[in-house]
């Protein structure tokens, strides 16, 4: 039995909320007057200076115009705000107290002004106000099982009503802007075949996939005449990329492993990787390069597809707990490429030998899978899902576009050699 969520004594229910489920959606938190008045406060500023128009209650409105962003329940609003920072912000959308015609676009001009929205005397007091990260999403061996099953394991059904044929969760490349939905199969085929062709993958290839998805870079590495050890934390992914692989005649050549980096043995001519790095947790990233040193063999070349934000506010925000931890990826942090040139300098032999960035094709891969998201809304309900689930998936899908449209985001396809062999 859902409850409506926290609303304004003249306004119907926005969503219906399971608090069972979402119990920091269902019920406001815990926050002071004075906090929640500096919080509103500061929003309120912040706001103010942006180019967006920002209605407020239906009354107030702030901004320098642009999307519009509409605040139902400001008092609900300002108070997870305060409470929680980031967190609150995508909570109270999940709960439907705030909403945007162009949901995209008003991300968009948050993500673009993101370093400047804190005063900079409380940036430098990250540390008092911001929530750390909990211990239990620590990706050690058993916290990063459980940190990939919560995303992965949702459903195959869910991802493949958003996914294209391929499965391929990850940018793809296009030929042409604006992207058509139609062509996405074919411009995730031409991003795995440059990322292969990077790792000079061919006939008689030893390949070492770590992250299998749902198996369609193994299956054309296979297809070109390598022999596939891929590596998933899945067991739904394993599954179905194991059917995927039968079905293309190819399971002599590939071998769907349920295993983690850190266990992988043997030694292989290419390594390769997409979009990985950022579920392995920057205490870890050392270890993480030492095993593809580890199991690269003389003469290997390692292509890494991965997304990267700007190297000040990575650090900067390292150690907070922000709503993509909590709801989406737990575990998870992007990494700068200064940051993974730092640790392959000090932890290892390997540098970067090549790197492209094409973060414009993310945007657009992210706003088709959107798109499609939206458009099969009653599917997703009929695997389960509710209307929270539902609007923070959207949120999630719409704040990542946002991020690489700004350009705080970027993804690029990285060629790492060793040392004495670049």
């Amino acid at each position: 039995m859902g409850i409506p969520a926290q609303t304004g004594p003249a306004n119907a229910p926005r969503v219906s909320v399971d608090p069972g489920r979402w119990p920091d959606v269902a019920a406001l938190p815990r926050a002071s007057r004075a906090r929640t008045a500096l919080a509103e406060r500061l929003v309120r500023r912040a706001l103010a200076r942006l180019p967006l128009r920002v209605r407020i209650a239906g009354r107030d409105s702030i901004g320098l115009g642009g999307p519009l962003m509409e605040i139902r329940e400001p008092d609900a609003f300002f108070r997870r705000i305060g409470a929680s920072g980031l967190i609150g912000f995508g909570e109270s959308y999940m709960a439907g107290e705030w909403d945007s015609p162009d949901l995209v676009g008003v991300l968009t001009v948050l993500a673009g002004n993101a370093a400047g929205l804190v005063p900079a005397p409380l940036q430098k007091l990250r540390s008092l106000w911001a929530l750390r990260q909990p211990a239990a999403q620590t990706n050690t061996p058993e916290g990063a099982r459980d940190n990939i099953s919560h995303h992965y394991d949702l459903s195959n059904d869910l991802f493949a009503l958003f996914l294209d044929d391929t499965l391929t969760y990850s940018s793809a490349v296009f030929r042409g802007f604006p992207a058509e939905q139609e062509l996405l199969s074919t411009a995730q085929h031409r991003k795995i075949d440059r990322l292969l062709d990077l790792a000079g993958v061919g006939r008689g290839t030893e390949l070492l996939e770590i992250g299998t998805g749902w198996g369609e870079l193994a299956v054309r590495a296979a297809a070109r005449g390598a022999r596939v050890t891929t590596l998933t934390l899945s067991r739904e992914q394993q599954e179905l990329a194991r059917g995927r692989i039968r079905e293309a005649g190819l399971q002599d050549r590939v071998d769907v492993r349920l295993s983690d980096y850190r266990d992988v043995t043997g030694e292989y001519d290419a390594v390769v990787s997409v979009e990985m790095i950022e579920a392995v947790g920057e205490e870890f990233w050392p270890e993480y390069f030492r095993t593809l040193e580890r199991c690269l063999a003389p003469g290997g070349r390692i292509a890494l597809q991965a997304i990267t934000m700007p190297d000040d506010r990575m650090l900067a925000s390292r150690h907070t707990y922000t709503w993509i931890q909590k709801y989406v990826f737990p575990g998870g942090l992007l990494p700068s490429t200064e940051a993974m040139d730092r640790v392959t300098a000090g932890h290892t032999s390997l540098r970067t030998v090549r790197r492209d960035g094409f973060g414009a094709h993310y945007a657009e891969t992210l706003r088709l899978w959107r798109e499609r998201f939206t458009e099969r809304a009653a599917e997703v309900d009929a695997l389960g899902f509710d209307a929270v689930f539902r609007r923070m998936w959207t949120f999630y899908l719409a704040y990542s576009e946002a991020g690489f449209r700004s350009g705080y985001l970027d993804v690029q396809q990285i060629l790492l050699t060793r040392e004495d062999t670049a």
